[in-house]
């Protein structure tokens, strides 16, 4: 049996193993040492009692023949449905349009059966590694990469991207923390109406976004709904990294230039391969988006957006650079003298923190890393003194 020549082309390892890997090299030549993760974005603090109190709920009923239930929609259950489209969206989208997941990254990655192999990709660059290694893994070759810098106020420059049909965008943006505007995705949606592309957008940061002239969603702009798919998710609204509840919204609007429906081939899809999110899962996503739920995790994110605040604070007061973290859980720090690994090897080593390298999202990302707000409050203040400690000079020429 040949093995899929398309596994070929992805690295030996995703991004965040390597560097669980750097990890374990360093404690076995150096033994036991208090490491502080500021690399991976995973959700530290618990899930509000509201939202857990209505999950084991719905695990006691699985307990009861009376209220015992098994299998549910493939597209998720229709209360959680209409409450994201009226709660979320306050009635931009329908909810027939809503297809409840196991995950945004999971519907990220399924989402290019939709347009197979030939399809003509754009992504930002630095992006999401799921971007590009689920189209590779879907065969295609055909990637234009949208350089985002400082000096283009991260958001790219679309003529690039005129020959393309897939566009991928994400805001506020991972790794580099910055949303988008309201002009620049207005620009967006335009450029994609003119061409005739189609708009994948990732809004799983959302949440973060404070200032209510940042749009949260793609289809705050007009036109949007005609050209744009969008994904999202619970993990960072409400710490549901391990719980794994997410969505996609497939307007009905939506169409292939034959003029079939895209909804309809998404609903195909779903129902083929997948056997929808878990009925515990769902339970907690309705209670979140409750008055109680939406409080508690405003709270939530509230406290992460202050670890990011005091991140960028401290790096700021050595002489570095930094993007993000106002209205996203991550901080984006330069370092253009030096490569991303060998500044995340600093760190690791004579830091002891635990960053990501820039590099790892893409060409675009080197000379940056990548810090997460996901963690206590206490070890945000610990990695704050030490970078306050310990200088930096050696990384800025």
């Amino acid at each position: 049996m040949k093995r899929n020549p398309h596994l070929s082309l992805l690295q030996p390892q995703y991004l965040f193993p390597q560097i669980q890997q750097r990890k374990r090299e360093f404690l076995e030549r150096n033994g036991p040492v208090d490491l502080i993760s500021l690399g991976i974005g995973d959700t530290t603090e618990p899930i509000p009692n509201a939202v857990v109190n209505g999950m084991v709920a719905a695990a006691e009923r699985l307990a009861q023949k009376e209220t015992y239930t098994g299998y549910g929609a493939e597209q998720g259950q229709e209360p959680l449905r209409k409450m994201i489209a009226e709660v979320l969206y306050h009635g931009r989208v329908n909810p027939k349009a809503i297809f409840v997941s196991d995950g945004a990254k999971c519907d990220i990655g399924r989402l290019q059966l939709l347009f197979g192999p030939s399809a003509k990709i754009a992504l930002q660059d630095p992006a999401y590694p799921v971007y590009r290694d689920g189209s590779l893994l879907q065969g295609v070759s055909n990637i234009t990469y949208l350089p985002c810098t400082p000096e283009n106020d991260f958001f790219p420059d679309l003529s690039l991207a005129a020959h393309c049909d897939l566009l991928y965008f994400c805001s506020p943006n991972n790794p580099t923390g910055v949303a988008a505007t309201r002009t620049q995705l207005e620009e967006l949606v335009a450029f994609a109406r003119e061409n005739q592309q189609i708009i994948l957008f990732d809004t799983a940061y959302a949440a973060y976004i404070q200032d209510s002239a940042i749009p949260r969603s793609i289809y705050e702009i007009e036109g949007a709904e005609e050209v744009a798919i969008e994904t999202s998710s619970f993990s960072k609204i409400a710490g549901f990294t391990g719980v794994r509840l997410g969505w996609t919204v497939v307007p009905e609007t939506l169409k292939y230039e034959d003029g079939h429906p895209i909804h309809s081939d998404w609903n195909r899809i779903t129902s083929t391969i997948f056997n929808g999110a878990s009925n515990i899962a769902q339970a907690g996503g309705i209670e979140v988006l409750k008055p109680e739920g939406l409080a508690e995790v405003q709270k939530l994110i509230h406290f992460y957006r202050e670890n990011a605040h005091l991140l960028r604070e401290a790096l700021q007061k050595q002489g570095i650079s930094v993007y993000g973290g106002v209205h996203a859980p991550y901080v984006w720090a330069h370092f253009p003298d030096a490569p991303s690994w060998e500044t995340f090897q600093y760190f690791l080593e004579k830091l002891h923190l635990i960053t990501t390298p820039g590099s790892g999202f893409g060409s675009t990302g080197e000379g940056f890393i990548r810090l997460t707000a996901f963690n206590s409050r206490e070890n945000i203040i610990r990695s704050c003194k030490i970078i306050a400690n310990n200088s930096l000079s050696s990384l800025i020429l």
